[in-house]
């Protein structure tokens, strides 16, 4: 069993839980994880998911392991040399050389070439092994931790399960400290730029094990968006990921950041904003029925929401309201970039995007 990231059916953004099966191995079967990913004329034009500045550099990433990027703010895209064919579904850089993509099958993707290139550093089926043998080492000091026991059968499941599930977002604080957080509670901490990775299921505060979409600072403060409500903050004293409430049971998928200001956004035009460090949040109007799934800041200070059916909001006021702007979008949009003065690059459905912001 799988979860598709929201935005690989950002038009059906509301069943972000549907099951997803696996291929039948079939005589002859390669796994995607020991395909590399086919070169395409038509990548630029596919489903894009996930995209990140790297400097001046553009890095999308999407279907079938497929990773373009752009030197001229999104005129033009070559296409990465990828050795997976996953579809991969959120990217992040920390610096203009290295950067980390995630997707399915729980791949983890490490590039120190700005994007050009990439390597596999970690993938779902190492998830299972991961987690027993750190849980089992814990558990050696705390024989009756019931939370511990539990973990140790989840890991038993998941290794036997093999590598069905998706990592979903990704983020690094510098070159050597990340977190990448998925289906299920998944949640994994590097403190050596990937090269091994440290499960951190036992620190957050989500008993349901409900999925992890984001993970992002905003106003100063580390933050994860979850379905049904799920907004975790971390507690950087006792390393754990504590529960943020809010108002509202509907999924987050994205995060938002100003100084001073985290926005979180997710199903049926669902906006909050905090400018207390997460202690509380207030409903931001934006007068839509359809799912927010983007957003990004311009130079000039605004910010930018889009939703699944293509809506444009703007705020000139840190995020306490938005106004609609004209449909220019069209199309349902999976990720943002700020580019120039007044520009938009969009990723989605549709493949790669331009759009100027008045």
């Amino acid at each position: 069993m799988n979860i598709l990231k929201w935005a690989l059916l950002v038009a059906l953004a509301a069943a972000v839980s549907a099951p997803f099966c696996r291929p039948v191995v079939a005589q002859g079967f390669v796994d995607v994880l020991d395909t590399p990913a086919q070169t395409s004329s038509h990548a630029q034009h596919g489903l894009l998911v996930g995209l990140a500045s790297a400097g001046e550099r553009l890095v999308a990433v999407g279907r079938r392991g497929h990773i373009l990027y752009s030197d001229d703010r999104g005129q033009h895209w070559q296409q990465a040399s990828v050795p997976v064919s996953s579809d991969l579904v959120a990217v992040h850089f920390p610096s203009v050389s290295h950067g980390w993509a995630v997707g399915h099958d729980g791949v983890v993707l490490h590039s120190a070439d700005g994007g050009a290139s990439w390597q596999r550093q970690f993938d779902g089926r190492q998830v299972g092994p991961a987690m027993l043998n750190h849980y089992q080492s814990l558990s050696r000091d705390n024989p009756d931790d019931e939370i511990l026991a539990a973990l140790i059968r989840e890991a038993e499941r998941m290794t036997a399960e093999g590598a069905d599930k998706p990592f979903l977002d990704v983020w690094f604080e510098n070159e050597r400290v990340g977190y990448i957080v998925g289906a299920f509670n998944l949640i994994f901490r590097t403190e050596d730029g990937g090269r091994s990775w440290i499960p951190w299921m036992e620190r957050t505060e989500n008993s349901s094990a409900l999925n992890l979409y984001a993970i992002r600072p905003a106003g100063g403060e580390l933050y994860i968006a979850g379905e049904q409500g799920l907004l975790l903050r971390l507690d950087r004293a006792s390393g754990r990921f504590r529960a943020s409430p809010t108002p509202y049971a509907g999924s987050f998928f994205g995060i938002l950041d100003k100084p001073g200001v985290a926005l979180v956004f997710g199903l049926r035009g669902n906006v909050f904003r905090s400018v207390d460090g997460g202690a509380s949040w207030s409903p931001i109007e934006t007068g839509l029925p359809v799912s927010i799934t983007a957003g990004t800041q311009l130079p000039d200070g605004r910010l930018v929401l889009l939703s699944q059916a293509g809506h444009l909001l703007l705020s000139s006021d840190d995020g306490a309201s938005f106004q609609l702007q004209p449909r220019v979008a069209m199309a349902p949009v999976a990720a943002a970039q700020a580019v120039g003065p007044a520009g938009l690059v969009l990723v989605g459905m549709r493949g790669t995007r331009q759009l100027s912001v008045q």
